[in-house]
């Protein structure tokens, strides 16, 4: 299929106003709206598309052509999606695909395979229950909701396609407004040595579609700062640099490859993720790492990392205090390297120690857990380190489709030498509720449960309802749990 070429768009910024529409291009020039006017009878709205226009500086650069897709609206003319190449796996970095668009109502999807015979297509998560069709090279599948997706043919999980289909914007700010920094279709590189843009407080930061920012965002003592929109931060030192700040909203980015963490948050309260993407492939790239933040709220985030997907410490670096009121809901994990999920590992020794508590993860599907060292495996994962109290934990509604080499859970107090300057003080009442794993061909290496000594032991655990390969364990040892020393009332029911 023949590609438009971009065309031009125009740069400006408005003196006392903060207005970026760019010095890019487009490869349309705006974004590509349509709607069909009849009103779906299934879905009782609107069907409505919205395609995303691209930089011309990138067009070719970033596109990856393994696959060829396409949109409709039922009935309608197929369009042409843009498809970004993606690098996913430190251990062996490889191009993957992205595409992202918006949609109401109901949207068809095709996929072409452009290189090889396509004889299988897996469409992950499993929970979604998308049933594709195969004709030939082509892959077609129907959504009638927002979802992010990885489709998978011949089983290669490297070169695989990500799907983002985000829900319609709600929220277009007016660029004009004083308060609104506004970053239109293009490119957008930051004026200062450092590649920052530096964010005060009170602002909304629009990403448009089809803005691409290669620079990381930085809030330092700052409050009530709103990042929203369907832009992209494009291979920056780092996504989100949120630091002694209060209400920070992040809704609707997406971040490719950024050479260190994707949202690195410090004792920050308040913070709010929403339908985020990202993708990292470099070492310390992990996804959102959060030290001494408190009242957090994170949902519908699809995260591919080469190093912890989350971590939830206390004090690291400047950063000091407790770590409470977390909620994690509807995410989709997937750690190429490391954990998916990680908690008690940095704290601070200095005193009797810090606490980490009132975690709450529930409906989230772990994609991949892959790594070698038994000192950081664990999908599920508590390595209470630096004197740190973890306690008031619940995991529910946890779906792993793949361990490539690591654990189910893993619960411990140690003393990582490496990291860390002393052992942590306990992992206290934890619940871990309505958890399943498929697992292919080798079982994943035991899950352990161990704490350090007789004053900081792990207590009070309780599984219920854990499935594994379609079977209800009824012993630890039917789902290669070892229970190790100082370990108190661990209970599976």
């Amino acid at each position: 299929m023949k590609r438009p070429m971009p065309a031009i768009l125009g740069a400006f910024i408005l003196t006392g106003v903060f207005v970026y529409t760019g010095c890019g291009n487009s490869s349309s020039g705006k974004e590509f709206i349509q709607i069909d006017k009849t009103e779906n009878p299934i879905m009782a709205k609107k069907n409505i598309l919205t395609l995303h226009p691209v930089p011309r500086e990138i067009f070719y650069t970033h596109h990856n052509s393994d696959f060829t897709v396409s949109l409709r609206l039922p009935g309608g003319e197929w369009q042409d999606l843009y498809e970004y190449k993606v690098i996913v796996d430190m251990n062996n970095p490889q191009p993957a695909s992205m595409v992202q668009f918006d949609f109401s109502g109901m949207v068809e999807m095709r996929v072409k395979m452009n290189n090889g015979i396509l004889d299988d297509v897996k469409i992950r998560p499993l929970s979604k229950g998308i049933q594709p069709t195969i004709q030939g090279n082509y892959v077609t599948f129907t959504l009638t909701e927002p979802v992010k997706l990885s489709v998978e043919v011949n089983g290669d999980r490297v070169h695989n396609l990500h799907v983002f289909a985000n829900p319609l914007e709600t929220e277009k700010p007016d660029p004009h407004d004083p308060a609104v920094i506004y970053f239109g279709p293009g490119i957008h590189v930051p004026e200062n040595e450092k590649k920052v843009f530096v964010i005060p407080s009170g602002k909304t930061v629009y990403l448009a579609p089809g803005a691409v920012l290669r620079g990381k965002f930085l809030c330092d003592t700052v409050e009530d700062v709103r990042f929203i929109g369907r832009g992209i931060l494009d291979a920056p030192e780092q996504g989100f640099d949120l630091r002694f700040s209060q209400n920070i909203e992040i809704n609707g980015i997406t971040v490719i490859n950024p050479n260190h963490y994707t949202v690195l948050g410090g004792q920050t309260t308040g913070l709010t993720i929403r339908n985020f993407k990202s993708f990292s492939s470099k070492g310390w790239s992990d996804g959102i790492d959060l030290m001494s933040c408190s009242d957090v709220v994170i949902e519908d985030i699809f995260m591919r990392n080469s190093d912890d997907c989350i971590a939830v410490y206390t004090h690291r670096w400047e950063f000091y205090g407790d770590a409470k009121n977390y909620r994690v809901k509807n995410a989709i994990l997937w750690a190429d390297i490391a954990h998916p999920i990680n908690i008690g590992l940095h704290g601070d020794t200095g005193f009797d120690g810090n606490v980490i508590e009132n975690l709450h993860f529930s409906n989230i599907d772990i994609l991949e857990h892959d790594e070698d060292d038994r000192d950081y495996q664990g999908c599920m994962a508590f390595s209470v380190s630096d004197h740190n109290l973890v306690r008031n934990v619940v995991f529910e509604k946890i779906r792993v489709e793949n361990i490539t080499e690591g654990q189910l859970f893993n619960l411990r107090i140690l003393f990582n030498e490496k990291y860390c300057t002393g052992p942590g003080r306990g992992i206290e009442n934890v619940t871990f509720r309505d958890i399943s794993y498929n697992y292919e061909g080798w079982p994943e290496n035991p899950s352990v449960i161990e704490g350090y000594d007789k004053s900081r032991v792990v207590n009070d655990i309780t599984f219920k309802n854990i499935v594994i390969n379609g079977n209800r364990i009824t012993s630890f040892e039917e789902g290669n749990i070892h229970i190790g020393q100082f370990a108190e009332h661990i209970v599976l029911k």
